[in-house]
C-alpha cells in the first residue's frame, strides 16, 4: 500500500511539474516583486485574502532567486510599520547575498522605520513618495509600571523571583526602572543601535559619525532624506516600472528584458521555483527537514495560541519518529512562560537530538523559557537583535483583599492545611508561605541552571554567573556561551542541513510546521494516505562556504 501511496504522489507531483511549466513562465531578465506589509510573520499565508511570505519562506525564496539567471533583481515594496531588528538583520543580510551574486535590490516604501530601514539599507535603490516619511530616530524601550494605580485600588502585589536581573515583577511592585533592569536594557540597546549605526554606514558609503548624527536630526520627510543621502529618489509606485526599465537600458542595451518591465509575484515565484516538490522515490520516502515554529508564550496543556506543551510534544514526538525527517529546525519566538510546560517540551527536544541533528534559530526574543526549550539544541543561532537568556524563575500572586473591601465585598474561607490557602487572592503571602515559594523556586532554578550547564557544556556555576534572570543580545549571548553563532533561520537552516548529511546542492524537501490550517492540513493527509508531513517544500541543498 504505501509503494502504490508513494506511486500516487509520483504521479501527481509530475502532473503539478508539467502545469508549472506550461503556465508559469519567469522570462529572461524578470523581478521579483515582495511586499512587506504589517507584522512581519513567520509563517507564509498564502488563503483567504492574506498572501504573505513568511520570513524563513521569504529568505529561502531569496536564496533561490540567487540561483536563477533569469532574475534580474527583487522588488521590494513596504507598506505598515512592521518589522523588528532581528527579523530586520536576517533580511538585510540575505539582500546583501543576493546582491553579490550579481542580483539587484530596490526598495519602493510609503515610509520606513528604524528596523525596516535597518534592513534595506544597503539595496541598490531606495524610493519613497514625496509625501513619504524616513522615522530613522534611534532605538528607544518603554515600560509601563502601576504601582501606585494598585495602591489606589487596593491591590498589593506579592512577587517572589530567584535572579536580581529577574525584573518582570517590577510592573508590579515599582514605580520605575531598577538599576539592574536598566543596565541590562541599556547592554541590549548599544548591540542593536551599533548594529544600526554600522549597516546604515556600509549600506549608504557614509562614516559612522556622520551616520550618528543623522539619526539624532531624524525623522525625515522624503525631501529631506534625500538631500541627507539616505534615499536615493522620490517617486511614486506606478513610476517604479519606467525607472527600472530606463536602468536596465543603461546597464544592457542588447537585453530581452532591458525592453519591457517583466516581473513575477514573489509568493507564485516561491511555490512554483522554490518550494516545488521534486518525485519521490516508489520505495521510500524522500529525505527532508522540518521547521518546527514555536512562537508565543509557553503553555501548559492544549490551544489555539502559543506554545501549548501538549502540540509542542506531540510535533516533536511525530519528528522523532518519522524516518524520513534527517533533522529539526526550531525556530524560537518566545519569551517564556509556564515552567512546567518548558521543562516538559525541554524533554522532548532532548529525546529528538538523541537520535537526529536539532538547530535552533531564535527570533525576536527567546527568553526564559523559550531559552530552556533551546538549551539541548546542537547549534543555536540569534541575531544581534534577539533577546535571550533570561534564565531565572518568577512568581507573582495579587492580593485583592484592600480592593474587595473597598467595593464592599467579603470573601471568607475554611481549609485544613497549613498553607491550603497559598494561592487566595483573598489575604498576602505569609513568612511561612513565601519561604515555601521561594523553597520551590530555588528548587526551579537550579534545574534550569542543569538544563543549560548540559546542553551548552558549561559548569552550573558558569552558568549561574551569566543567568540570574538576565537578558543578552544575541553577541553578548554567543560571547558568555549561550548560543554559538549570530545568524537567522537561513544559516541555521544551512547549518542543519550540513549536520543532517545533505550534500552542496542535493535536494531536500523543508516541511514548514505547524500548519497554517491544522483542519485542512489534517483532512487533505487523511484522503491522499499522506503524513501530518506531506505540506513539504522542496528546496535545494546549500552551499556550504
Amino acid at each position: 500500500m504505501s509503494v502504490l501511496r508513494r506511486a500516487g504522489q509520483n504521479v501527481r507531483r509530475w502532473a503539478r511539474r508539467v502545469s508549472v511549466a506550461a503556465t508559469f513562465k519567469v522570462p529572461m531578465g524578470s523581478w521579483v516583486e515582495v511586499e512587506l506589509s504589517g507584522a512581519w510573520t513567520e509563517q507564509t499565508q498564502a488563503s483567504g485574502s492574506s498572501f504573505a511570505l513568511g520570513l524563513t519562506d521569504l529568505l529561502r525564496c531569496m536564496d533561490g532567486m540567487g540561483k536563477d539567471d533569469r532574475v534580474r533583481g527583487l522588488l521590494i515594496r513596504v507598506r505598515g510599520s512592521g518589522g523588528s531588528f532581528a527579523s530586520a538583520q536576517s533580511l538585510g543580510r540575505a539582500i546583501q547575498e543576493l546582491r553579490d551574486r550579481g542580483r539587484q535590490v530596490v526598495v519602493w516604501a510609503e515610509s520606513l522605520n528604524d528596523a525596516q530601514y535597518l534592513a534595506l539599507c544597503g539595496a541598490d535603490r531606495i524610493w519613497l513618495p514625496e509625501s513619504g516619511t524616513l522615522f530613522l530616530m534611534g532605538v528607544r524601550t518603554e515600560r509601563f509600571f502601576v504601582r501606585d494605580l494598585l495602591d489606589r485600588v487596593g491591590a498589593r502585589p506579592e512577587v517572589v523571583h530567584v535572579g536580581k536581573y529577574k525584573s518582570a515583577g517590577d510592573t508590579f511592585t515599582r514605580g520605575s526602572m531598577s538599576e539592574e533592569e536598566r543596565e541590562q536594557v541599556e547592554s541590549w540597546q548599544n548591540d542593536v543601535f551599533e548594529d544600526l549605526v554600522h549597516s546604515i554606514s556600509e549600506g549608504r558609503d557614509l562614516d559612522e559619525t556622520s551616520v550618528k548624527a543623522r539619526i539624532d536630526q531624524g525623522p525625515y520627510p522624503a525631501k529631506a532624506a534625500l538631500a541627507a543621502g539616505l534615499i536615493d529618489e522620490l517617486a511614486y509606485l506606478d513610476e517604479i516600472p519606467e525607472r527600472l526599465v530606463a536602468g536596465m537600458v543603461r546597464d544592457d542595451q542588447q537585453s530581452e528584458g532591458a525592453r519591457h518591465f517583466q516581473s513575477v509575484p514573489g509568493l507564485d515565484y516561491f511555490k512554483n521555483r522554490v518550494s516545488d516538490m521534486a518525485p519521490v522515490s516508489l520505495w521510500r520516502d524522500s529525505p527532508r527537514i522540518a521547521c518546527l515554529i514555536a512562537e508565543g508564550s509557553v503553555q501548559r496543556g492544549s490551544g489555539q495560541r502559543g506554545i501549548t506543551s501538549e502540540g509542542t510534544i506531540q510535533w516533536l514526538e511525530a519528528l522523532r519518529t518519522d524516518p524520513s525527517v534527517r533533522g529539526v529546525l526550531l525556530r524560537i519566538d518566545s519569551p517564556g512562560g509556564d515552567a512546567l510546560a518548558s521543562d516538559l517540551i525541554h524533554r522532548e527536544v532532548q529525546r529528538l537530538g538523541k537520535e537526529k541533528p536539532v538547530v535552533v534559530s531564535m527570533g525576536d526574543v527567546a527568553a526564559s523559557g523559550g531559552y530552556y526549550m533551546a538549551a539541548p539544541a546542537d547549534s543555536i543561532f540569534a541575531e544581534v537583535g534577539t533577546i535571550t537568556g533570561s534564565i531565572g524563575v518568577l512568581g507573582v500572586k495579587l492580593n485583592l483583599s484592600g480592593l474587595y473591601e473597598r467595593l464592599g465585598i467579603a470573601k471568607e474561607g475554611i481549609q485544613k492545611g497549613a498553607r491550603a490557602g497559598l494561592f487566595s487572592d483573598a489575604h498576602g503571602l505569609s513568612s511561612d508561605e513565601r519561604a515555601a515559594l521561594r523553597q520551590e523556586m530555588d528548587a526551579f532554578y537550579a534545574t534550569f541552571l542543569e538544563r543549560v550547564s548540559d546542553g551548552r557544556n558549561l559548569t552550573t556555576a558558569e552558568v549561574d554567573s551569566i543567568a540570574q534572570g538576565r537578558i543578552w543580545s544575541g553577541r553578548r549571548a554567543q560571547a558568555v556561551g549561550l548560543v554559538d553563532r549570530v545568524g537567522g533561520p537561513l544559516e541555521a537552516l544551512r547549518d542543519l542541513a550540513k549536520r543532517a548529511g545533505f550534500e552542496q546542492d542535493e535536494p531536500y524537501a523543508v516541511v514548514m510546521l505547524p500548519p497554517t490550517s491544522r483542519w485542512t492540513e489534517w483532512l487533505r493527509g487523511a484522503m491522499s494516505g499522506q503524513n501530518p508531513f506531506a505540506r513539504s517544500q522542496q528546496g535545494r541543498g546549500p552551499r556550504i562556504r
